[in-house]
């Protein structure tokens, strides 16, 4: 069970002088993918014997290792098992569509270091959940495996090239223009993969379209990451992106994380189209095939991007935790009461549509931002005139506030709690639909801004979101939360405040 990080296995996959031992060994994988089979018989009601497998891996060094851990763990019991190779991890879903396959496993640490590496399985059904999870690794520790059987087999599959496929034909079919098959003839694109599993859709979806891809870096797997983290939410690796496209005069830039389930979008000018920004534009893309419907994000969204939605957009906006699988799953629960729900999106950038199994896909998300921009052009607009009515704020900052008692949880929800009376003592204007720690706001004068204290879903963190309308608003608003955390500083280290 120490292997386990929310819906993914994680651990470190290479010793490192920083990252410590090895811990995501092969008799660990073994014992993993073995009980996995075991939860596919109980769960799938499929014996291991008649399974169908697909195996995909990212760029990461240790993936090949990995994969043959994975072949040795699953042949023996009469799987049928498609090696997929470098792969993006939503396509490990599809392949369980399109093969087709009963289950798959990804073997990705996403944006984590090159050092550590990790499974995420899935079924017809989604991702395995955090329960389901534990109850794979639950199995693992108790050594659980099927019975043998002869006529397993491990084969080759070409599976990203249909994948890669299905996403030129919904761009052909989106864009619907004259020369049907080139309807990216005219544009120019940059992807930056950050030397993840994404360079196929520069080389395989743009460029059989007709896209200039001219500008477009690191689209070469290697698991070192040697130009900068593949991770959409890191300054550094949107600089890269952006440079991208100012340097060779684009239409617009791609950013991939390391096994393309979160993307992030740069505009024509360079500007950057992610987290709040990017739940915009996915949300006006969304509602307009589901008018008045709801979008579920995350806590940290701005009071901005609500106006925009609920205003701009006349959807309703749904803020829930912290978590894409916490997102997702609320927004299935939505739909499952009858509630017209077309997204939910993280502003990490794990984006899941409907229309898209509600699986969260970066390459699905920036698939239909294309055809959106080739709409737009038609009509002599641009990306960014979307977005001309989201108010943003003047100040954004983020600390992390670490729990050092054993009890993480506790201590972490005590003093959440001990906030709730501190602010209503204050006279503070609580949010009332908050679902995720405490959402306070304050009008001008007293930060003109709000905050956000919540626990984080894994680590042994007070995680606190800050942002103002005004200039200095967000430091006026850091000073109040100081006061109260100065009062309450047991089991916490309150410096970055």
């Amino acid at each position: 069970m120490r292997l386990k990080s929310g819906t993914d296995v994680r651990g470190a996959a290479i010793e490192t002088a920083e990252g410590g031992p090895v811990t995501l060994t092969d008799e660990a994988v073994i014992d993993i993918a073995r009980a996995f089979l075991v939860w596919c018989e109980k769960h799938l009601d499929i014996p291991a014997n008649k399974l169908k497998l697909a195996v995909g891996r990212d760029s990461r060094l240790s993936g090949p290792r990995i994969a043959g851990a994975l072949r040795e763990a699953l042949v023996p019991y009469g799987v049928t098992c498609f090696d997929c190779g470098l792969a993006s991890t939503p396509s490990m879903f599809m392949a369980a569509i399109d093969i087709p396959c009963d289950c798959a496993v990804q073997i990705t640490a996403s944006h984590h270091p090159f050092h550590r590496n990790g499974l995420k399985f899935f079924t017809k059904n989604g991702g395995l959940d955090s329960p389901e999870l534990a109850e794979v690794l639950t199995l693992a520790d108790e050594r659980a495996c099927p019975h043998k059987f002869e006529g397993g087999s491990w084969q080759e599959s070409n599976h990203m090239e249909q994948y890669a496929a299905h996403l030129r034909k919904l761009i052909e079919k989106g864009i619907n223009a004259p020369n049907y098959h080139r309807p990216l003839e005219g544009f120019h694109i940059t992807v930056d993969a950050g030397n993840g599993a994404g360079g196929f859709y520069a080389e395989n979806v743009l460029a059989p379209l007709g896209a200039d891809i001219s500008g477009s870096q690191f689209l070469e797997p290697d698991g070192s990451f040697p130009n900068h983290i593949p991770n959409p939410e890191d300054k550094e690796a949107m600089g890269f992106a952006s440079r991208a496209v100012i340097e060779s005069s684009a239409d617009l830039g791609i950013i991939f994380d390391t096994d393309v389930d979160r993307a992030g979008v740069v505009d024509r000018h360079g500007k950057e189209i992610n987290r709040n920004r990017l739940v915009a534009l996915a949300s006006a893309i969304a509602l307009e095939g589901a008018p008045g419907g709801t979008i579920v994000t995350d806590s940290i969204t701005s009071d901005g991007l609500r106006e925009y939605i609920e205003g701009t957009l006349r959807g309703r906006h749904h803020r829930f935790q912290r978590g894409y699988k916490n997102v997702i799953n609320e927004a299935l629960r939505l739909n499952g009461e009858g509630v017209n729900c077309p997204l939910a999106i993280e502003t990490s950038g794990h984006a899941a549509l409907r229309e898209n199994y509600f699986l969260d896909d970066g390459a699905y998300l920036v698939t239909k931002i294309i055809i959106k921009l080739a709409e737009l052009r038609r009509e002599g607009r641009e990306l960014e005139d979307m977005l001309n009515e989201l108010r943003e704020p003047a100040e954004a900052l983020e600390v992390r506030i670490p729990i050092f008692e054993q009890d993480f949880r506790s201590r972490g929800n005590e003093v959440i709690e001990s906030l709730e009376s501190y602010s209503q003592e204050k006279g503070w204007q609580t949010a009332p639909d908050n679902r995720e720690g405490i959402r306070v706001s304050f009008p001008a004068g007293e930060g003109e801004g709000w905050f956000l204290v919540r626990l984080s879903v894994h680590d042994p963190i007070l995680p606190v979101n800050i942002e103002s309308d005004v200039p200095g608003g967000a430091e006026v608003i850091r000073g109040k939360l100081r006061d109260f955390f100065i009062s309450k500083s047991r089991g916490l280290d309150i410096s970055a405040l």
